[in-house]
């Protein structure tokens, strides 16, 4: 067999990535499908809701660095399919809670679980593609998440709708196993490179560099937008705007549909520019400016009338964050090289974690206290921070360790 590294292989490999990460999603919006269901069968709050979410962030933030020490001593061949059996048997076991304990202990177990496929497909992009093709790469396979978020609804609802909704912990859960058998099958690294490959770099001395606390910034900033989107999306259409399940089944995955775009289009915008003779620096900063800026639509969300404007507007905003997502990802691997990505992308994760933390959690108190409205204006402002720390932290984009 080719060696995944070479020719068409490797993006039957990032297509085994892609699919990973839709598994990964379809796994965490089980829950965010069926909230509204459980929440009226359970009697809870949106702040009781907002504390099963907050387990699920702090198991993934507590447990980033240690999958990425965990891939970058196992490689990602063997590393990624172990944890995938983890949080398959995590989300089963959600399916079987009957109390907000539960809820928080099993998500926070799917969180610990799931943490190390992000960083998992940014080491593997960085070991087989060239620099030019990376962005576009890192798009395709971070539009697994958004595949995954698209596909969940109607696909969730339909098998509660005829089984009960715990049915919609299970069949999620058994595509994660059956993924294992063609990732061990087609991904084969080279062996020449990793008989040649060094030791990792020692992470802790990498913390002396302005350029990693500016990554980490702007995952924090960047990722919990799309986390906000992902948990909250079908309780604001529920609570606020008055849809059905089966509307939300229908329409939910809308937004996920146009973030896939910003993924793909922003990837290969960047590669498109570095084709034409810009530098990395100037491609992805411009990229990154175009996302952030069209993030700013979902402030006027809570304020537009009707059912389809809003759906809209936060396809816009989906779009714009995806278009950050894919050169977010570009950038890091211009920055790093790929013996010690997996580890500095659990390090960035598990700085994105403490504010996805924050932000649910306050995202449940505020709504309840006072509207959605706080809320969509901090998420079309985040952007524009990491935007600036981009600017004014990395400064520029170019190898650096």
């Amino acid at each position: 067999m080719a060696s995944s590294g070479t020719g068409l292989a490797r993006w039957w490999v990032l297509t085994l990535l892609l699919l990973s990460l839709v598994v990964n999603l379809v796994d965490r919006q089980v829950l965010s499908v069926l909230a509204p269901v459980i929440r009226d069968e359970l009697h809870l709050t949106n702040t009781q809701y907002s504390y099963i979410l907050l387990s699920f962030l702090l198991g993934m933030t507590l447990c980033q660095v240690p999958a990425g020490m965990l891939l970058d001593r196992w490689g990602v061949r063997r590393g990624l399919p172990l944890l995938m059996v983890f949080w398959s048997a995590a989300n089963t076991l959600t399916g079987t809670a009957r109390s907000v304990v539960q809820f928080c202990c099993f998500r926070f177990l799917l969180g610990a679980s799931e943490c190390g496929n992000y960083s998992a497909g940014i080491k593997a992009i960085s070991r087989l593609f060239p620099p030019g093709e990376r962005a576009l790469a890192g798009g395709i396979f971070d539009g697994g998440t958004l595949i995954g978020a698209f596909v969940a609804p109607p696909m969730i609802v339909a098998i509660s709708r005829h089984f009960g909704w715990r049915a919609g912990f299970l069949l999620p859960s058994a595509l994660g196993l059956f993924w294992i058998i063609p990732w061990l099958i087609y991904f084969r690294p080279s062996e020449a490179p990793a008989r040649q490959r060094p030791e990792p770099l020692k992470l802790l001395p990498l913390f002396r560099l302005r350029q990693v606390w500016g990554m980490i910034l702007i995952r924090m900033l960047g990722g919990p937008v799309i986390h906000f989107y992902w948990y909250w999306l079908p309780e604001y259409l529920k609570r606020e705007r008055h849809f059905s399940l089966e509307a939300i089944g229908l329409v939910a995955g809308v937004p996920f549909f146009f973030a896939g775009l910003g993924n793909v289009t922003g990837g290969w915008f960047s590669g498109y520019l570095m084709r034409r003779g810009w530098s990395a620096d100037r491609s992805r900063k411009l990229t990154f400016l175009i996302g952030a800026t069209v993030c700013v639509t979902s402030m006027l969300v809570p304020v537009v009338p009707g059912e389809w404007a809003p759906i809209m507007l936060i396809s816009l905003a989906t779009f714009g964050i995806s278009v950050y997502s894919a050169v977010y990802i570009g950038a890091i691997t211009d920055l790093f090289s790929e013996k010690v990505l997996a580890r500095l992308s659990g390090v960035t994760g598990a700085g994105e974690g403490i504010v996805n933390m924050v932000f649910m959690l306050a995202t449940g108190m505020v709504v309840d206290r006072f509207s959605y409205l706080p809320v969509f204006l901090a998420a079309g402002l985040m952007p524009l921070l990491g935007y600036l720390v981009l600017l004014l932290v990395v400064r520029r984009v170019e190898l650096v360790a």
